[in-house]
């Protein structure tokens, strides 16, 4: 047991670090290119709070575990709105911009609801893999081209996105990306082992390993973001990342055991999971609406989507 729980805190902390140091060199790499830095903002770096959910599920997936690939995808979009944001917004009260409201979380919402009517006959086909990256390339296609369509004519590369490095040589930005590229997946390795030993040494089933430890710790990224977003007073930054992290989620990570490894789904993924998944999406935009004209989300939003988290964390593991 020992050894398993110091494989997931090492797999854990190799794995945030790395994917970190990844959309480092990745993003640098791009800017050297040339690419423009809203362009950069937008896939490289929008996507990079993902990315060890991503390298978890092909772990997973790659092993036969595709519940517990599934169950990291419901897991993770459940605790970003209910635990990162329910501490975020404990911090202080957090606005929520009109375009959030009127386009990005009307997506999250289609996308969850989509991803339930494909887990709804108890399996997820390659095909249904196929139709969720379909549309996913599709969203960042319609995605890139509104940031150029809105982008000023006179935007500097300064002002475009704050979290892409400057000054980075090609040869340290190349070096970064193979580390990270090596480091990832053996990282995402360690802390599924690390996971299934703990999890099997309380009877834990694929799945709710994949809603409970592994969620919960590959959600970490996006917790540090969301603090250090209302923490600089940018509170779209903390919003954009948690509603955009979980498209990526639904659309492109939950492909993944789809193509990866098609089969039956743990039936409580989609009689209990996805619903959860819904709920506190449609919470999100409810309690958002419900603060009026300057649609916050208030300090005791916050406590009520925490305190929303710890009763899914008590069920799940109750039910199992």
């Amino acid at each position: 047991m020992l050894f398993n729980i110091l494989l997931l805190a090492a797999g854990l902390a190799l794995l945030v670090w790395s994917a970190d140091k990844f959309v480092y060199g990745a993003a640098a790499f791009a800017r050297n290119l040339g690419l423009p830095p809203m362009l950069i903002g937008l896939t490289i770096v929008a996507m990079g709070s993902s990315a060890p959910e991503m390298f978890v599920s092909v772990t997973a997936s790659l092993n036969g575990m595709s519940n517990t690939a599934i169950g990291n995808v419901l897991g993770s979009n459940v605790a970003n709105i209910t635990l990162i944001l329910g501490i975020t917004a404990l911090l202080g009260a957090i606005a929520v911009s009109s375009q959030t409201m009127k386009r990005e979380i009307p997506m999250m919402l289609a996308a969850t609801v989509l991803a339930g009517y494909l887990l709804y006959d108890g399996e997820l086909s390659r095909v249904d893999g196929a139709i969720l990256l379909g549309l996913f390339v599709v969203l960042m296609g319609y995605l890139i081209w509104q940031g150029i369509k809105s982008r000023p004519s006179d935007a500097t590369d300064e002002d475009d996105n704050d979290d892409i490095p400057t000054g980075v040589s090609t040869k340290m930005a190349v070096f970064w990306i193979i580390l990270g590229i090596i480091l990832l997946p053996l990282s995402a390795d360690w802390m599924v082992d690390g996971a299934v030993g703990i999890a099997q040494a309380f009877g834990m089933s694929d799945l709710v390993i994949g809603l409970t430890i592994i969620a919960v710790g590959t959600s970490l990224p996006e917790l540090a973001a969301c603090v250090a977003g209302v923490l600089k007073k940018e509170d779209d930054l903390a919003i954009g990342n948690i509603v955009g992290s979980n498209l990526f989620n639904i659309l492109a990570v939950l492909a993944i055991p789809g193509l990866l490894a098609p089969g039956s789904v743990d039936a409580m993924a989609s009689s209990r999971d996805i619903y959860m998944v819904l709920a506190s999406s449609s919470a999100l935009a409810i309690l958002v609406l419900l603060s009026g004209k300057r649609q916050q989300l208030l300090p005791w939003h916050g406590a009520l989507l925490l305190a929303s988290f710890v009763g899914y964390q008590a069920l799940v593991l109750w039910s199992n």
